[in-house]
């Protein structure tokens, strides 16, 4: 394409510089460009921890953020999703050991619905029972840190490990473990969502009543 043919597409178009939430401290995420405001909001916006922290090391960290809201040249977001790269994960799997891993879906104090997913890897080969026993750990503290926390609160123990090293410390009691990680999080409704699906579950339970007459 032409310099002049970009340059005319350009015309009317503005770019925005997109922001993480205040528990990102507003980091910079990058810029994107839209003729109106209406338009940049319902984007999604990814990058790793790495490039939020500055350290290299969290890297290995995706984070998703959607836009939410637009104001003049500056578009805000919310979190919607964090997930470790396929090739760290990749690297944590050795020949011999186990995997554990499961998906638990989680309400927040404030009524966010989460879905959560940790993994643990074994020094060597745990038998079924021994994984099922890890499991029912990892079930029972996602439980309990959803119940204790808000979203933020919980995205927070997540990011900064603190969920995988409670795991990891009851978690080991069971079998050896090499590491626990949580390999996924993801925001599946807001709290305005999930009040809505309960509007319409009890609008669906009231037509399915009999009335005698």
């Amino acid at each position: 394409m032409s310099e002049r043919s970009v340059s005319r597409q350009r015309q009317g178009k503005r770019w925005y510089t997109v922001l993480a939430p205040e528990q990102f401290d507003r980091a910079e995420l990058g810029d994107t460009m839209a003729e109106e405001p209406e338009q940049v909001v319902g984007r999604t916006v990814e990058t790793t921890l790495g490039e939020i922290t500055g350290d290299q090391g969290q890297d290995n960290v995706k984070l998703t953020f959607k836009i939410t809201d637009v104001g003049s040249d500056t578009a805000y977001t919310e979190f919607i999703q964090h997930e470790l790269t396929r090739d760290y994960l990749r690297s944590m799997v050795r020949r011999g050991a186990s995997k554990v891993d499961l998906h638990i879906t989680v309400r927040t104090t404030d009524d966010y619905r989460v879905r959560v997913s940790p993994v643990a890897f074994t020094t060597k080969k745990a038998d079924r029972s021994q994984e099922q026993a890890i499991r029912q750990i990892m079930i029972d503290l996602v439980e309990d840190a959803a119940e204790d926390r808000s979203f933020s609160e919980l995205i927070d123990s997540v990011v900064e490990g603190r969920l995988s090293s409670a795991i990891y410390g009851e978690a080991k009691t069971v079998y050896p473990l090499r590491r626990v990680e949580i390999q996924k999080l993801s925001l599946e409704a807001r709290p305005e969502e999930i009040a809505a699906e309960e509007e319409t579950a009890v609008d669906v339970d009231d037509d399915d009543v009999a009335v005698d007459e």
